[in-house]
C-alpha cells in the first residue's frame, strides 16, 4: 500500500505543475482574460470529473473481464499523462493558429471557440489523471480487499499532499528553467510512476490465491462497504450525499475566487503571491484529511453540527481581510483560509468513502459530482455573484446553503433520526446561523478604509478610484496601479512628436486613469485604448473632467480585451503604440507585453517609421536587461529614459532611426491642443522647459545592459520578472545596485 502513497503523491504534484503551466501557456496563446482563465479551469475540472466517473462505469461493466493486474492500466494512463506534457504545449500553439484564420472579433463567438479549442486540448489528457483513482482503487480492492473500503481517503490523503508540494517547487523550476523545461521534469515524473506501476503490478499479494475460507472472509469484508453504499442510496440519506459533494465543490473553487479579490491587497499580485493563497489551502485540505482518517481509524468521523461550522468558518476570511485588523500577511491567511479548508479535507473524502463503500464505480461517481461543482463555483462566483454583490455578501451567499443544510437534518447523511430532531444540534446551527448573518454585516470591505471613493466590480476585478485633486489614485483588487502625472503624458507627447511625418493614428495598451489616451486624443487622431478589466474605463470621468466628452468624439475609440489578443486580432495600422503594463513589474502575466513574442505580435500593427513607447515601473537589475534587449533583439532603434532617481524607464522602439529633437523642435511639431494638455499639470513656464526636464534623463541603453550583461531577453517561456525568489534571494547576501546619480533639471514627480 505504501506505493499507492507514493504513486499519488507524485501524481498530485505533477497535476497542480500541469495545472499552472498550462493554464499560462493557454493564455498566452489566447488571451490574459479572466473568462479565458476560467475555461482553461473548468476544462481542467471537467477532463479530471470525466475521466473518474468514465473511467468508474468501464470497471463496473468489465472488471470481471480484465484478467491482467488493474495496475498495469494505472501505468498506462500515467504514461499517457507524462506524454500530454509535451504534447499540450503544441495543441496549444495549432489551436491559436487555427483561430487566427477565423478572423473572429466578436468576444462571445470568439470565447466560444477558444474554449471548443482549449478543451479538445486539455479534457482528454485530464481524463487520464481523473481515471488514475478509480483503477488504483480497483487494484486496492483486487489485491488489498480489507483496505479497499477507505481507498479513497487515502489516494486522497497522498494527492492532495502532492498537490501542496506542487504549488511551490514548480515556481523554483520556472525561474531556472523556464515553462518547457519545467513540463519535461513532470513528463519525467510521470513516466518513471508509469515504469514503476508496470513492474510492481506482477509482484502485488492476489487475493484469489488464499485459502478459500480467508478468500471468502477478506472477500465479505470488502463488499460489506460496498452493500452498505448501496443500501445507502436507496434512501434519501445516500442520495444528499451527491447534493453535500455538489455543493463541497462550489463552495471550495467559488470562494477562492473571492479569496483572491479579498487578500490580494495584502498578499500583492505576484505569482508566489497566488501559490501562498493555493498552498495555504491545500495544505489545510491535507490536515483534515489526515484527521479524517484517523477519526475513521476509532470510528469518530461523526458530523452532526459540522455542516453549520463549515459556513461559519468560510465567513473567517471576512474577519481577517477586514482593514480596522493590522495583522501580519501570513495569519490573515492562515485564520481566514486554513479552517474552512481543513473542514473541506475532513469532509470530501468522508462523503465519498460512505457513498462508495470502496466501489471505484460509485467513488468515481461522487468524485465526479464534486468536480461538477468545481467547475461552477468559479463560474457562478466571477461571472454572477461578485459583478452584483461585494465580497462579503457574496461569501454570504456561498456559504447559505450550509446554513440550510445545518438547518435540515434529513440532509444529514447519517443514520436515520426519526421524528425527533437532534436539539443540541439544532441550537448550534441557529446560533452559528445568527452569528454568520452578523459576520456578513459589521465586517467591512477593503474599500471602507477611504472617505470618498467610487467602486465598481466586474468578472475581472474590483475597482476602486479615490481621492482629490492631483492625489486621486486607481486601485484594481486593492493594488494601486497609476496616479495623475505627467509622466504618463509624455508616454503619448514624446514618440508623436519624434515621429518623421504627422501622426494619424495611436494604440494605447492598459487604459489607467486614461491620461495617456487623452494626450493622444490631443493631437486630433485616431486613438484606441485596450484594457483587461471593463469597470477601468468606466472611471474615466473621476479624474478627468472632460471624460465625457472625449468619449463621444468619433477619434476615440475603447476596446475590453488582452492588449496582446487585441494586437493580433486587429487589422488596424499605428504610428504609435504604447504598453503601460500594471505595476508591480512583478506582476504575474505581465512579461506577456514585455516579452520579444509580444513585439512579434506588435510589429505588422505598427506603420513603417513608427514608434513603440514602452513602460516599465520598474525592477531589479536582470528584469531590466531582460526588457531591454527584447526590445533590441526587435527593433534596431532604440532609445531610453529614466526618469528621476527611481528606477522607471521609458523605452522607444523603432524600424527607423529616432531623431533627437531639440525642445523647441519637438513642442513646433505639436499641435496647440496637445500643448495645452502638456502643460496642465506643469511646473515649468515654458512647453520648452517642460520637455528639457524630460529629455535630460535619457541614458544610454547600453548602460542597461552593463548592470547584467549575460541576462538573455524576455521570452514567455522564462519570464524573469514574473520569477525571482531564488535570484533576490542571492542578491540580499550582495551589495544593493549602484545608483546613478541624475542631473538636477531631470523629473523627479510622483
Amino acid at each position: 500500500m505504501g506505493w499507492f502513497f507514493v504513486f499519488f503523491f507524485v501524481s498530485g504534484f505533477c497535476s497542480l505543475l500541469y495545472e499552472l503551466v498550462w493554464l499560462r501557456l493557454a493564455v498566452a496563446q489566447f488571451g490574459v482574460t479572466t473568462a479565458l482563465t476560467s475555461i482553461v479551469l473548468s476544462t481542467f475540472m471537467a477532463g479530471l470529473g470525466l475521466g473518474s466517473w468514465g473511467t468508474g462505469v468501464l470497471l463496473r461493466r468489465h472488471a470481471e473481464r480484465i484478467r491482467f493486474p488493474v495496475l498495469r492500466l494505472y501505468a498506462v494512463a500515467e504514461l499517457l499523462i507524462g506524454v500530454s506534457a509535451i504534447a499540450v504545449r503544441y495543441e496549444l500553439l495549432f489551436g491559436r493558429h487555427l483561430l487566427r484564420l477565423t478572423s473572429l472579433s466578436a468576444s462571445w463567438a470568439y470565447y466560444l471557440v477558444a474554449g471548443i479549442l482549449v478543451a479538445l486540448t486539455i479534457v482528454p489528457w485530464c481524463a487520464c489523471m481523473g481515471a488514475t483513482i478509480p483503477l488504483a482503487m480497483q487494484a486496492i480492492r483486487r489485491h488489498f480487499p480489507d483496505a479497499s473500503s477507505r481507498s479513497f481517503s487515502f489516494l486522497y490523503l497522498a494527492n492532495v499532499l502532492g498537490a501542496v508540494a506542487g504549488t511551490a517547487l514548480p515556481l523554483l523550476t520556472i525561474e531556472q528553467y523556464g515553462f518547457f523545461a519545467t513540463l519535461g521534469v513532470g513528463a519525467s515524473l510521470n513516466l518513471t510512476l508509469a515504469l514503476s506501476a508496470a513492474l510492481l503490478a506482477p509482484n502485488l499479494p492476489q487475493a484469489r490465491a488464499m485459502a478459500p475460507a480467508k478468500s471468502n472472509k477478506l472477500n465479505s469484508r470488502a463488499s460489506r462497504g460496498a452493500r452498505r453504499a448501496d443500501a445507502m442510496s436507496e434512501d434519501s440519506f445516500g442520495r444528499s450525499i451527491l447534493v453535500l459533494l455538489l455543493l463541497t465543490g462550489i463552495t471550495s473553487l467559488g470562494i477562492e475566487v473571492i479569496w483572491i479579490r479579498q487578500f490580494t491587497p495584502y498578499v500583492g499580485t505576484v505569482v508566489y503571491a497566488f501559490a501562498l493563497i493555493l498552498g495555504t489551502y491545500l495544505a489545510s485540505t491535507f490536515l483534515g484529511s489526515q484527521l479524517y482518517r484517523l477519526l475513521r481509524e476509532k470510528n469518530r468521523a461523526q458530523n452532526g453540527g459540522i455542516w453549520a461550522v463549515l459556513g461559519l468558518t468560510a465567513l473567517l476570511s471576512l474577519v481577517t481581510s477586514d482593514p480596522q485588523l493590522h495583522l501580519p500577511t501570513w495569519l490573515r491567511l492562515a485564520a481566514g483560509i486554513a479552517p474552512f479548508s481543513g473542514l473541506l479535507g475532513f469532509l470530501t473524502p468522508m462523503l465519498v468513502d460512505r457513498w462508495s463503500g470502496g466501489n471505484p464505480d460509485r467513488a468515481g461517481t461522487a468524485y465526479a459530482v464534486n468536480v461538477v461543482g468545481c467547475i461552477l463555483g468559479p463560474l457562478l462566483s466571477g461571472f454572477l455573484i461578485l459583478p452584483l454583490l461585494n465580497e462579503r455578501w457574496a461569501t454570504g451567499l456561498l456559504v447559505a446553503p450550509w446554513l440550510v443544510v445545518s438547518l435540515r437534518p434529513e440532509l444529514w447523511p447519517e443514520a436515520k433520526v426519526g421524528k425527533a430532531r437532534p436539539r443540541r444540534a439544532m441550537v448550534m446551527s441557529y446560533t452559528i446561523a445568527a452569528l454568520s448573518l452578523m459576520l456578513v454585516i459589521f465586517t467591512r470591505g477593503y474599500e471602507k478604509q477611504f472617505t470618498g471613493y467610487e467602486i465598481l466590480r466586474d468578472n475581472t476585478a474590483t475597482v476602486i478610484a479615490t481621492g482629490e485633486g492631483m492625489e486621486r489614485r486607481l486601485l484594481v483588487n486593492g493594488v494601486g496601479m497609476t496616479t495623475l502625472t505627467p509622466i504618463t503624458k509624455m508616454m503619448a507627447h514624446l514618440p508623436l512628436a519624434l515621429l518623421d511625418r504627422q501622426p494619424q493614428s495611436a494604440l494605447d495598451i492598459c487604459f489607467g486613469m486614461g491620461t495617456t489616451f487623452r494626450s493622444m486624443l490631443s493631437w486630433n487622431i485616431s486613438t484606441t485604448a485596450v484594457d483587461l478589466v471593463p469597470s477601468v474605463p468606466k472611471l474615466f470621468s473621476f479624474y478627468h473632467a472632460d471624460a465625457a466628452h472625449l468619449l463621444q468624439s468619433p477619434l476615440a475609440h475603447v476596446e475590453i480585451d488582452d492588449g496582446r489578443r487585441y494586437l493580433e486580432r486587429t487589422t488596424g495600422q499605428y504610428d504609435v503604440i504604447a504598453i503601460d503594463p500594471p505595476p508591480p513589474v512583478r506582476t504575474a502575466g505581465s512579461s506577456l507585453l514585455y516579452s520579444k513574442e509580444f513585439y512579434e505580435a506588435l510589429k505588422p500593427r505598427l506603420r513603417n517609421g513608427g514608434i513603440v513607447a514602452q513602460w516599465l515601473p520598474g525592477g531589479d537589475a536582470v528584469i531590466r536587461v531582460a526588457v531591454a534587449r527584447a526590445l533590441m533583439e526587435s527593433f534596431p532603434y532604440v532609445r531610453v529614459w529614466n526618469y528621476g532617481n527611481q528606477i522607471r524607464y521609458q523605452f522607444l522602439a523603432s524600424d527607423r532611426p529616432i531623431p533627437k529633437h531639440t525642445s523647441d523642435q519637438l513642442v513646433h511639431r505639436m499641435p496647440p491642443s496637445a500643448v495645452r494638455d502638456l502643460m496642465e499639470w506643469s511646473t515649468e513656464s515654458t512647453p520648452e522647459a517642460h520637455i528639457d526636464m524630460f529629455l535630460s534623463c535619457e541614458i544610454p541603453v547600453e548602460e542597461i545592459i552593463a548592470d547584467s550583461p549575460d541576462t538573455p531577453a524576455m521570452m514567455d517561456d522564462h519570464p524573469v520578472n514574473e520569477y525571482f525568489f531564488l535570484r533576490q534571494s542571492r542578491r540580499k547576501k550582495r551589495l544593493p545596485e549602484r545608483w546613478r546619480p541624475r542631473a538636477a533639471s531631470c523629473y523627479h514627480g510622483a
